[in-house]
């Protein structure tokens, strides 16, 4: 008997996206592991080609950004027509590369939609200025989402956001929850618990400051003026109190902020870690900190739910979708209440040692609401329903 033949269409590894990278890895490790013998997945993810960023650039740079244009707009398209014969089915992980779906049989395509950030130029009510050329690439990449024969959603706030702008008929939208990696854990591992210690230098658990931590990009929905500004204002009542953060360097302007709010000196910006000591990292945090304005679904939020790590995040509907009752809530933007949640936490861990375990454990049993493994089961399914 053949088994079909499912491609799943990842980013080029140049971008360095973790989160979709994430994403690609565990669904190929759940297909792999529990379908091997109902499906054959293959991973399609070509090399960018350099053309102007030959001798390295900056992911911010012009140049690079052209590189990006090219390769997803030429390239890789190129390189799906020479391989769509050999598949039977197309899983398209990221949808900002939905414009690859024109190049694909459409009715045996699925797109992963994570959120609407990529479209904000284009539907109403965002008010985002781009350049022509950036709206008519948005465009071709909602053109080709439109097509598909499924979009799954990672939460039901992402398919309510999808759905209110009609860019998809209901009955092609359906969620799939993304899980929590097997690493995280609130159980040790000392191994990853030794290197994450080595990366951090001394350890913030003297009474008088703890370590707070961030995790994801630094674009401008992420908030991390928030961030920072909370920080600062937590650091009066906490003097000792340090900031872990990892997914990215800061802009100049949020590097600006830092020092006029003079916690320059107690930010600790890690390189990317691997998957094992940056569940180490979250055992170790005494909180992590969501500020966002918009979220598709917030992996840091039930990621460090499951290592054991209360959260304190945005009041967004997607967050509250992960976090449950688990996490604690604040307007977002509003730095007092912000402040006032985050410093009542800690003084609560330095305090009151049985309501903090009990939050811990509420948290945890949260996060086992969310798996990889039932992900790639639900995906098996719908890939069934299209063949």
């Amino acid at each position: 008997m053949t088994l079909p033949r499912l491609a799943v269409i990842s980013d080029f590894a140049e971008e360095n996206w973790p989160s979709m990278n994430l994403v690609a890895d565990m669904l190929l490790d759940g297909l792999q592991r529990n379908h091997a013998g109902t499906i054959a997945a293959t991973r399609i993810a070509p090399q960018m080609r350099r053309r102007f960023t030959r001798n390295g650039a900056s992911e911010r740079s012009e140049l690079f950004k052209a590189d990006r244009v090219l390769n997803r707009f030429w390239d890789y398209p190129r390189h799906l027509r020479r391989q769509k014969a050999d598949f039977d089915l197309f899983h398209i992980v990221d949808h900002s590369y939905g414009q690859l779906i024109h190049e694909l049989p459409p009715e045996r395509t699925v797109i992963t939609c994570h959120d609407l950030d990529t479209f904000r130029s284009i539907l109403n009510g965002y008010g985002e200025r781009r350049s022509f050329l950036f709206k008519s690439m948005t465009r071709r990449i909602m053109s080709g989402i439109r097509r598909a024969a499924r979009v799954t959603c990672d939460s039901v706030a992402t398919r309510d956001e999808l759905l209110a702008h009609n860019l998809v008929e209901p009955e092609r939208a359906l969620v799939v929850p993304n899980g929590v990696h097997p690493s995280c854990s609130p159980e040790a591992d000392p191994p990853a618990d030794m290197e994450a210690a080595r990366l951090l230098g001394h350890s913030r658990t003297d009474g008088n400051g703890f370590d707070i931590m961030h995790v994801g990009s630094t674009i401008r929905r992420k908030r991390i003026d928030v961030l920072l500004r909370v920080f600062a204002a937590v650091r009066k009542e906490f003097p000792s109190t340090r900031l872990i953060r990892l997914g990215g360097s800061f802009t100049s302007e949020q590097l600006k902020l830092s020092e006029q709010l003079d916690v320059s000196d107690a930010v600790i910006v890690l390189p990317h870690v691997e998957r094992n000591i940056l569940a180490a990292l979250y055992r170790h945090a005494a909180l992590v900190l969501q500020p966002s304005e918009g979220e598709g679904f917030g992996l840091p939020v039930v990621e460090a739910l499951a290592c054991g790590t209360p959260v304190v995040a945005s009041n967004l509907s997607v967050l509250r979708e992960v976090g449950g009752e688990a996490a604690a809530y604040c307007p977002v933007g509003d730095i007092i209440s912000w402040t006032e949640s985050v410093t009542g936490l800690l003084a609560e861990r330095a305090e009151q040692q049985q309501r903090w375990e009990q939050r811990r454990n509420a948290g945890i049993l949260q996060a086992a609401k969310f798996s990889w493994t039932e992900y790639a089961n639900k995906m098996v399914e719908l890939y069934r329903q299209i063949l």
